[in-house]
């Protein structure tokens, strides 16, 4: 796993986090870097441990092992002056829905002490940056869920935190939600140079991210920008469609001296060129495969490769024995 420059000054630390509820596991001894003005994702499935490591890093949990520090700055021994400089926004609604946008931002800065024409203007900018002034005085209950999700990032950044802790932060948008939300999150990051870290299952998401994070039942199984991770794939993925999986796997593992694997009832193989394996596959198999799809590898791919299963569904595995590829 690639670590960011070391001299960089970090805007957050996680040094061996692990955390337990009763008997469960959640988090198995995290540990990573995010740097300043950094766009980091967290990415895994629903109960993969990011929402808990979340929480650790917004001082709403305590870890029980490990370290984890939010500008130089303990989570635990100092919780208050963490929470001076982080804003914060969890994926269930947090406004009034009853007052505006403007009256639930003003509430928010008197939490943080901020009065007066400094807060009249932050919330102008704020709303006018993230294109909701025109309902500025419009009731939160009256916008649509992008809009409200807008608002949300306005609250969370109105005391103009360091760091920026996004969690699932567009579930339940339409695509044009999570597209206007993602513009506003980099508008404002341009503008403030704020850190962000955002934790999502959306894979489009995490590819937006300068590094991600791949967390799997409590452990963190890949870590690097995008780019590299995908990189790791050994070319194309080629998806095959069958009513036998587990008997294409093994025959296609002890034929073409390469691993295969049944994700979600296809066969799943990586290859260097896939379209010049397909008829190579169909001629061998003829009769067993229904259909053959190739495609350039995702992080989905990468969680596969590392894992052995996708996000919802367990696979088994079948590897070739040691020997050279054929052909």
């Amino acid at each position: 796993m690639s670590r960011p420059d070391p001299d960089l000054a970090w805007a957050i630390e996680v040094d061996g986090v692990g955390h337990r509820f009763d008997e469960r596991s959640a988090l198995n001894g995290v540990s990573f870097q995010v740097a300043r003005g950094e766009r980091f994702g967290l990415l895994g499935p629903n109960g993969g441990g990011k929402t808990t490591l979340m929480r650790i890093l917004s001082t709403l949990v305590v870890p029980t092992a490990g370290r984890a520090a939010v500008a130089g700055i303990d989570v635990v021994r100092d919780p208050v002056s963490v929470r001076r400089r982080i804003g914060v926004v969890f994926q269930h609604a947090s406004l009034d829905p009853w007052l505006t946008p403007a009256e639930n931002l003003r509430h928010q800065g008197h939490l943080y002490g901020i009065r007066g024409s400094t807060l009249t203007g932050a919330i102008k900018r704020l709303l006018g940056s993230l294109g909701v002034a025109d309902r500025a005085d419009d009731p939160v209950r009256t916008l649509s869920g992008g809009l409200r999700r807008r608002v949300e990032l306005a609250k969370g950044l109105l005391h103009d935190p360091q760091v920026l802790l996004l969690d699932e932060p567009t579930v339940g948008l339409d695509p044009g939600g999570r597209k206007d939300f993602w513009r506003g999150v980099e508008v404002l990051r341009a503008e403030r140079r704020v850190t962000v870290v955002v934790t999502t299952h959306f894979m489009h998401e995490a590819e937006a991210s300068d590094r991600v994070g791949i967390l799997d039942r409590g452990s963190l199984v890949a870590l690097d920008s995008p780019e590299t991770l995908k990189g790791g794939i050994r070319g194309d993925v080629v998806s095959l469609e069958t009513a036998e999986p587990e008997r294409l796997a093994a025959a296609v593992a002890e034929r073409f001296a390469t691993r295969a694997s049944v994700v979600d009832g296809n066969v799943r193989i990586e290859w260097p060129d896939g379209a010049a394996l397909v008829p190579r596959l169909a001629e061998a198999f003829p009769g067993l495969i229904r259909s053959i799809t190739v495609g350039q590898a995702t992080l989905e791919d990468v969680f596969v490769q590392r894992t052995g299963h996708r996000f919802w569904d367990g696979a088994d595995v079948v590897a070739a024995p040691v020997g050279q590829r054929s052909g």
